[in-house]
């Protein structure tokens, strides 16, 4: 569950909760009880970066790796570079 910060227009307290994505949103501040909380936008703990973590991370779980061409591993689609030629 995703954690999301608050913020009260009446007196200014700060406050994370953990709520489902289909929660509704809170309304009342816990410090002055006015129904005047609002959501903030904050970064995500956490980044997704690269060519893909799906295939590298859980697609080939348990394989052992491809074995290097004798081109160093820079196979081609046959004729299409100076080493196929």
């Amino acid at each position: 569950m995703p954690f999301y910060e608050y913020r009260c227009e009446s007196c200014g307290h700060e406050l994370e909760s953990m709520q489902k994505v289909s929660d509704a949103p809170l309304r009342d501040c816990p410090e002055c009880g006015q129904p005047t909380l609002v959501k903030l936008v904050s970064a995500a703990a956490f980044q997704l970066k690269g060519g893909g973590w799906y295939a590298t991370d859980f697609k080939n779980k348990g394989k052992k790796p491809a074995e290097p061409s004798a081109d160093g591993g820079q196979a081609c689609g046959g004729g299409s570079c100076p080493a196929c030629e």
